[in-house]
């Protein structure tokens, strides 16, 4: 199958690109190894016995469109709603188990914003205006070889069937260090090149996500904000992950590290998060509607082993390749690329935006017309 451009991940950087194309006339197609889009921004929902329903996030939750304009465009253009986080009320902080205190909230500036439906409603608004025909999902792409004149990817389905694709500029929207790990490069990267993208922590993959929906946030009844930090564990921040309507929710970050995680259930782990939320906001805290677990390290197409020992901070931007086989040929567009936003959600999408301007600059200038091609 020949294609103009190839995207591998179908992340926000995936789908944003293959939108772009889109908009530019240009044939692409989009591979992604999960059976879903979304990559590191996932959403799962909650119902009440009342039929509401409230959709929280597993994942990415926040942006700053005072600070990140180009998601407040984008989230603008896609016609999604959006709302600041819950904020206003005390926080409750625990030094040790049993010993809670209340501390007066703080006015956070800029405010966090949240979309209605959760970051899936972004995922899923930019998929709908991907042509099911260039969507591939369950194709996990094992090899990238360069030749003269196109690009040959190599992948592989839920099955093990084997599907060739072939493309004339690559955009890698899949973190640099996954690539490196799970991907055959023919030719070979630069050892500079392989170097960095192995050494560049990937946003998110160390981290643990705990959620917990309610009936309703009956803690901003308490006259708190749902906020909490503890030094006891095994969630270290809590934040109030309401919507503006439906169920209440609580999310915390697991702060016991990966390795140790790994010796836990996830059983066990859940029922930890319970007693924690029960000490810190009440009874009710601790006997949730659902929660869930959601381990990023545990994801084999967001971590690597690499990522079991890193800290989980927001990494300077990877580099590109710029000489050799693979230069104007490839291009990384996850969020790690950006130079501006490494590691958020605005990185994504200004990696992406980088990322196809350069490959129909390739293509224009390797006498290609960035126009549909037969496949």
């Amino acid at each position: 199958m020949i294609h103009r451009v190839g995207i591998i991940g179908g992340g926000l950087a995936g789908l944003y690109a293959a939108w772009a194309l889109e908009q530019a006339g240009v044939d692409y197609v989009l591979l992604e190894a999960r059976e879903r889009c979304g990559g590191r921004l996932l959403t799962t929902s909650a119902r009440t016995e009342h039929g509401s329903v409230g959709a929280f996030d597993l994942g990415a939750t926040w942006y700053w469109p005072a600070l990140q304009p180009e998601v407040g465009r984008l989230v603008d253009a896609l016609g999604l709603r959006s709302f600041s986080q819950f904020d206003d009320g005390d926080l409750v902080f625990e030094q040790q188990p049993g010993g809670v205190r209340r501390f007066r909230g703080f006015d956070p500036s800029p405010p966090s914003m949240r979309l209605a439906g959760g970051m899936g409603a972004l995922v899923q608004t930019l998929q709908d205006r991907v042509g099911p025909e260039r969507l591939h999902l369950g194709h996990r792409v094992t090899s990238l070889a360069a030749s003269e004149s196109a690009v040959v990817i190599d992948a592989q389905d839920a099955a093990g069937a084997r599907h060739v694709f072939e493309v004339g500029h690559v955009l890698l929207a899949v973190p640099p260090r996954l690539a490196v790990a799970t991907m055959r490069f023919e030719a070979a990267l630069s050892a500079g090149v392989r170097s960095d993208w192995a050494a560049c922590a990937t946003w998110m993959a160390p981290h643990a996500k705990y959620l917990a929906a309610y009936p309703a946030p009956f803690w901003r009844r308490q006259g708190l904000c749902g906020g909490a930090r503890s030094r006891s564990g095994p969630l270290v921040e809590v934040h109030d992950a309401s919507g503006p309507e439906g169920p209440g929710a609580l999310f915390g970050f697991v702060g016991v590290p990966a390795v140790q995680r790994a010796r836990l259930s996830e059983a066990s782990l859940r029922a930890m998060c319970r007693a924690q939320l029960g000490r810190l906001f009440g009874a009710e805290a601790a006997a949730p509607l659902e929660d869930w677990l959601q381990d990023w390290s545990r994801e084999p197409f967001t971590a690597t082993d690499a990522d079991l020992v890193a800290t989980g901070e927001h990494m300077p931007a990877a580099v590109q390749v710029r000489d050799g086989p693979w230069a104007g040929r490839l291009t990384g567009i996850a969020s790690e690329w950006s130079t501006e936003f490494p590691g958020y959600v605005a990185g994504a999408l200004d990696a992406a935006r980088v990322g196809v301007d350069r490959a129909v600059d390739s293509l224009r200038s390797d006498g290609t017309r960035p126009s549909s091609a037969s496949a």
